[in-house]
């Protein structure tokens, strides 16, 4: 599974990004997705996922003003992030839980895929 993130960028408080995450290679394995991100000095935090029976969950921190979606074919998943916040600046990464592995062999356990990141910055 290839993961390619874009639409990260600078935006001021108040303001809106899109992210999106284009999937690519074993699709059909994928058993969810989401955006983690790592701010400086920080370990990287799950922000979003959805599964491909399309349950969704949000940290806490995000509930209410972000809002993850994803295709059927589960080829892309977009993150909308609505009255951004300082705190909300990091380096954004899609991830994947997937039946395969990187040889495309079926794993009975899941396997993480990760895409390059992309960073979002919010000034004040």
């Amino acid at each position: 599974v290839q993961l390619v993130e874009s639409g990260g960028g600078l935006v001021q408080a108040g303001g809106s990004l899109r992210l999106s995450c284009a999937a690519s290679g074993s699709v059909r394995s994928i058993r969810a997705l989401g955006w983690y991100r790592q701010a400086p000095e920080k370990e990287r935090e799950l922000v979003a996922f959805v599964s491909s029976g399309g349950r969704t969950d949000y940290a806490d921190s995000v509930k209410g003003r972000f809002t993850i979606t994803a295709d059927n074919a589960q080829t892309l998943v977009s993150l909308e992030m609505n009255n951004l916040k300082p705190e909300a600046t990091a380096v954004y990464y899609c991830h994947a839980k997937a039946n395969v592995t990187s040889d495309g062999i079926y794993s009975n356990d899941l396997v993480d895929y990760w895409g390059q990141g992309t960073q979002v910055a919010v000034s004040s």
